[in-house]
């Protein structure tokens, strides 16, 4: 299913990276999101995920109704995407550089370099159900669409 709001918007129906704004200056760079302009959703929740030990991964879980979106402020990891039978792998490490996911797309995050900071931009608020944790489960939600 597609993430559009209207027909001049941003449309986007499968795992894509997508490039933020970049404002160069000596004293330091600066990059920013908005929502339907950057990422085809409004933005309901953000949380981050950082001090992730050495071989340990998150995520392994998809999303009923959840759009999200992805970004590296700090290091770097690798996310593992599977859209019904296609597998993609993403190496994020350019803060202004991120992964958008749509709902129903099973993911985990691996391969987190030392001080990673990995921070998720939400379509939804928090909510248990919203989570399919076993895969086989993911499966089956699938052929169901």
């Amino acid at each position: 299913m597609s993430v559009c709001k209207d027909k001049k918007s941003m449309c986007y129906n499968e795992v894509s990276k997508i490039e933020l704004p970049k404002i160069k200056d000596l004293r330091g760079n600066l990059s920013f999101l908005e929502e339907h302009k950057h990422i085809p959703f409004k933005i309901n929740r953000v949380y981050w995920i950082y001090d992730v030990p050495g071989g340990e991964e998150r995520g392994g879980h998809a999303f009923v109704n959840t759009n999200e979106f992805i970004i590296p402020l700090s290091g770097g990891f690798k996310v593992e995407v599977i859209e019904g039978e296609k597998n993609s792998n993403f190496q994020l490490d350019t803060t202004n550089h991120g992964l958008f996911i749509p709902k129903m797309t099973w993911r985990k995050i691996t391969g987190f370099l030392s001080n990673s900071v990995c921070l998720v931009v939400t379509d939804t608020k928090h909510k248990d159900s919203e989570y399919v944790r076993d895969y086989m489960e993911y499966i089956k939600l699938l052929k169901k669409e």
